[in-house]
């Protein structure tokens, strides 16, 4: 964020973006601002990323597409949301569960081996997206004892402007999840800002060559490292890495090693439980789950490196 430019009134605007602006209530110098909730935060910040509708730069992908008008960049998003799960999840991180995943379709990558391919390449799919509903449901949840609210995909960034009108809805006191493959623009990633507790981030591929062919971007590994960065400044960080068969010492070891260098405390959630799914068939090395022995090596090089492994 864009902070300190002066609007000629002894007051800052804040902005996100080149042309997204907003400029906060004034107050005397000496008078620090009212802490504003995140719910009021969210609620803000909703209005500004509607402006992306128009013109989309929310992913790294920088389409410019008019979602409003038809047009479709490469998530093929338009301007409605929906969801394809909504309920309580046990499978994720320890600290994490139980937690009441609402998982947004559509995404802006297209990695063959999505285990929820058919939902995750398919803005379309699933159930029309609405706020006061889901809010109810992922509060209700809260009171039965779930130990956060995770918001994932797909990918949600491309959904950014309803992600933030549910968030306006949440209880402030709520523990909430960014999963993200953090391939986040920084203007998305700003309107994020101190909105979440966790991000719970997938550094997918150390090469990227293997990223442009198995999941058709590029300038990831650049990308996905700026956004890691960052989010380990602005909340807590969990990074998670699938391995991969055939990809351990051009995928996993260089990433491996730029965390140690680069966050050698953050967790790490190193999983093994590859399956062929979606298109996985159409590449060789893609065809069977990860072999004990790569699964061994993988593990064995996190060991190398120090990393902080967590399940």
């Amino acid at each position: 964020m864009n902070r300190g430019v002066d609007n000629g009134r002894n007051g800052v605007v804040e902005c996100w973006s080149a042309d997204t602006c907003i400029t906060p209530t004034l107050y005397h110098s000496n008078t620090p601002p009212p802490p504003t909730s995140r719910a009021v935060s969210a609620s803000e910040r909703a209005n500004l990323a509607r402006k992306h509708f128009t013109k989309c730069h929310l992913c790294h992908h920088h389409c410019g597409a008019n979602r409003s008008s038809g047009d479709r960049g490469p998530c093929r998003t338009g301007t409605d949301a929906r969801i394809f799960s909504a309920q309580i999840e046990v499978s994720d991180e320890l600290e994490l569960i139980p937690t009441f995943a609402i998982a947004f379709s559509g995404c802006d990558l297209r990695c063959a081996f999505c285990i929820t391919g058919k939902e995750s390449w398919n803005p379309n799919a699933g159930e029309l997206f609405n706020a006061t509903a889901l809010a109810e449901r992922a509060t209700a949840a809260l009171e039965d004892g779930a130990r956060s609210i995770m918001i994932l995909g797909g990918e949600p960034t491309i959904h950014l402007p309803h992600v933030l009108e549910l968030v306006a809805l949440l209880p402030d006191s709520a523990k909430l999840i960014w999963k993200t493959n953090a391939h986040g623009s920084v203007g998305a990633r700003e309107l994020l800002d101190g909105l979440f507790d966790i991000w719970l981030a997938d550094y997918k591929f150390g090469d990227d060559r293997c990223a442009e062919r198995l999941a058709l971007v590029t300038n990831y590994t650049e990308v996905v490292r700026d956004n890691l960065l960052w989010a380990n400044q602005h909340s807590e960080l969990i990074v998670r890495h699938l391995v991969m068969p055939g990809h351990v010492e051009c995928c996993w070891r260089p990433i491996a090693n730029w965390i140690a260098e680069n966050l050698p405390t953050t967790k790490v959630n190193l999983r093994s439980g590859f399956w062929p799914a979606w298109q996985s068939r159409k590449h060789s090395e893609l065809r069977t789950p990860v072999a004990d022995t790569e699964s061994k090596l993988a593990f064995q090089i996190a060991h190398e490196y120090g990393l902080n492994l967590i399940q």
